[in-house]
């Protein structure tokens, strides 16, 4: 049986930003249908590695490989096509508040995959379906909450048929009772398949549904490790520092 290559490859990754270098050297792969959680300390640099992976951050020096393509030598267009595979979810939900939720869904489905309306609605109804949303398909953004909000920007992403997900902490802006609803719509994905790298303060979430914990501090990936092993037993001072705060909280 032939092992089938990483989804995502990551090889000798840093970035600096001016003077500070944020991401010093990161060596990491994502296989197929493998949610990792990526855990750490404030400024730790989870958000600009995961900014990274679809070059939202273009990288100092160092490679990023999607599918065995490497990102840095492809050209604007192909970048665009690409990044139509990995679907990003931000701490701000980024709905266009003069469209209905339903033509936020549709848009860039239209505009991109050249959809027609009727496939595109329907699309876009079926996966209000799954995040629970469907009789908010004529409603504005305005008028939902933080959590039916974030849940429409999952469906939105969705509707680009991603092949991988990426998560920026997207429940850091909700108030607490509205995370737990988010935090159902990712782990039915998962539950489905879904390749996720999900940037997280939510460890419930990352012992109950990552295969694989991340722990990133001072710019490096200091741990990596099935979830039960990394929460009982996290092998590196620093992690273990982290956790004593984050499990205590």
């Amino acid at each position: 049986m032939t092992n089938k290559a990483p989804v995502i490859e990551v090889e000798h990754l840093k970035k600096t930003f001016g003077h500070n270098e944020v991401l010093k050297d990161i060596n990491a792969e994502v296989d197929d249908g493998q949610v990792i959680c990526l855990v750490g300390p404030s400024g730790a640099g989870k958000s600009t590695f995961l900014r990274c992976l679809n070059l939202l951050d273009e990288p100092t020096s160092g490679k990023v490989l999607f599918n065995g393509q490497e990102l840095t030598a492809l050209s604007e267009d192909q970048l665009d096509t690409l990044r139509e595979k990995m679907g990003m979810v931000f701490q701000q939900f980024n709905l266009f508040p003069h469209m209905n939720i339903i033509e936020n869904i549709k848009l860039a489905p239209m505009k991109v995959k050249k959809l027609s309306d009727e496939e595109a609605t329907a699309k876009g109804i079926e996966l209000l379906k799954q995040v629970g949303l469907e009789d908010k398909a004529e409603a504005f953004p305005a008028s939902l909450s933080g959590g039916q909000q974030q849940r429409v920007a999952i469906a939105r992403a969705l509707a680009m048929d991603p092949e991988v997900m990426l998560f920026d902490e997207p429940t850091s802006a909700l108030d607490p009772e509205m995370v737990g609803e988010v935090l159902k719509v990712m782990q039915d994905l998962a539950q489905k398949g879904m390749t996720m790298v999900v940037v997280t303060h939510e460890m419930g979430f990352a012992k109950n549904v990552a295969d694989e914990v991340w722990f990133m501090a001072d710019g490096y990936v200091q741990e990596k490790a099935a979830p039960q092993e990394f929460f009982a037993q996290p092998k590196t001072k620093r992690a273990q520092e982290f956790l004593a705060k984050v499990l205590e909280a």
